[in-house]
């Protein structure tokens, strides 16, 4: 396998000392929060937004006053988007069904898809207002029918975001704290005197919001591990550099260590991409952001292949993946590891993280290895359960389980199969001993 690195960013070394000194602040952070509760919330909230309030929960006014302050046209751009991921989160809802099938005669095995009863949704916003996450999370919860969706994202510029609040509340969120970071998502989790703990916490976030989240599951359920934004490329000479350059700092953008990588068979796009994101970088509102992102997490790679191509992608697993090739549907039938695929030039990861209706929310750091994105089913948990409606299966049934409990050393096991078998098979089965097979 012949494969070239033609920019490298930091070593893994690097940003594992990184990841090993925000795992410290976490952790420091959130033993705060639960032994202090709204005290230490408060002071956080002081310290790293210059934030300071009675309650933290906008009131039903407060949110009526915020949602004013949006324009017509943006209010109806909200409302459209918000609309595109209500239906595909509906359509995927509609796909999940309660089961219950008769696996024997006389017995009766089903499941349940339950919502999940509350939620914490956070939605990032300190540096850029993330208006589409609440769509991500806060929505689709509500189509999944979670009974208690509280939301927290931080002030922007000093205040709650109009859009930011408006999308919430459209969403369905019950309960709206102007709250970031660690402090939002450990008082969601912990609970504080005036905040109630929830059971599973959603939503994107900086390297300092996941890490909390990596080491709040346990305690609460997480979605995933949604980290800094990833971006991969993946492309040949039917697309041009412009296109390459401007989808790897369309997404470098988000933050100083926002991985962007280019994988590519043909040298002449890779050198020609690095010249142009040189140029672009000269003239992006944003270059003060993307331009440190690029410099340390950006790579370019050359393959000589299209296998290469595809196993280099599945061992990145990258969270977007633009798929820009001769052979688009190829790598969507091929790809096992990523967040979420954006398929053809005419499409673009903007797209889905903003307005076409598929959840922003995935997987980072090799998480799509092992897991998709959110999704309405992260907010339904599927419970079995069983039932037998007749003595014979009730006798049948105990005495398979009877023997097979006995066969692991589990009296008492066995003993609850037997006395079914005593009563409802009129068996006489001695304390203790497997049932024999009735002839």
């Amino acid at each position: 396998m012949a494969i070239e690195y033609l920019k490298r960013g930091l070593s893994a070394q690097e940003r594992a000392d990184d990841d090993a000194k925000t795992a410290k602040i976490v952790a420091d952070t959130l033993a705060d929060i639960e032994a202090r509760g709204d005290i230490a919330v408060r002071e956080l909230a002081n310290t790293f937004d210059a934030f300071d309030r009675d309650s933290y929960r906008l009131s039903a006014q407060e949110i009526d006053s915020i949602i004013a302050k949006v324009s017509p046209q943006d209010m109806e751009d909200i409302k459209f988007a918000q609309t595109q991921v209500r239906n595909f989160a509906q359509a995927q809802r509609d796909s999940m069904l309660d089961i219950e099938v008769e696996t024997l005669p006389g017995v009766i095995l089903g499941h349940k898809n339950i919502p999940v009863q509350s939620v914490g949704c956070y939605v990032p916003g300190g540096k850029f207002p993330m208006v589409a996450s609440a769509h991500m999370s806060v929505a689709t919860a509500s189509v999944a029918g979670v009974p208690r969706i509280i939301a927290c994202t931080p002030p922007f510029n000093g205040e709650p975001n109009p859009a930011v609040i408006a999308a919430m509340h459209l969403g369905g969120a019950h309960e709206i704290y102007v709250l970031g970071g660690i402090q939002a998502v450990g008082a969601m989790a912990l609970g504080t005197e005036t905040i109630d703990p929830v059971h599973l916490l959603v939503g994107p976030g900086n390297a300092f919001v996941a890490e909390a989240k990596r080491q709040l599951f346990g305690r609460v359920g997480i979605d995933l591990f949604a980290g800094p934004t990833e971006t991969m490329v993946i492309a040949d000479e039917t697309v041009d550099a412009e296109l390459c350059a401007t989808d790897l700092l369309g997404q470098a953008e988000h933050g100083y260590n926002s991985p962007a990588v280019l994988l590519t068979n043909s040298r002449k796009l890779a050198q020609e991409t690095l010249v142009e994101i040189d140029r672009i970088l000269t003239i992006l509102p944003t270059r003060d952001t993307a331009s440190i992102s690029w410099r340390d997490y950006g790579e370019v790679i050359l393959c000589d292949t299209y296998d290469e191509m595809l196993a280099v992608a599945n061992d990145i697993a990258s969270e977007h993946v633009q798929v820009m090739t001769d052979r688009d549907d190829w790598f969507l039938e091929n790809m096992t590891c990523y967040g979420a695929l954006f398929l053809g030039a005419r499409t673009n990861v903007s797209n889905g993280d903003k307005v076409i209706g598929t959840n922003h929310t995935l997987p980072t750091k090799k998480a799509g290895r092992y897991t998709g994105g959110l999704w309405v089913g992260k907010f339904l948990k599927t419970h079995s359960y069983q039932k037998i409606l007749t003595d014979e299966a009730a006798t049948m049934v105990g005495e398979y389980g009877s023997r097979l409990c006995m066969l692991e050393g589990f009296v008492g096991h066995a003993e609850q199969c037997n006395i079914r078998v005593r009563r409802y098979g009129g068996r006489n089965i001695p304390y203790g001993t497997a049932a024999a097979k009735a002839d």
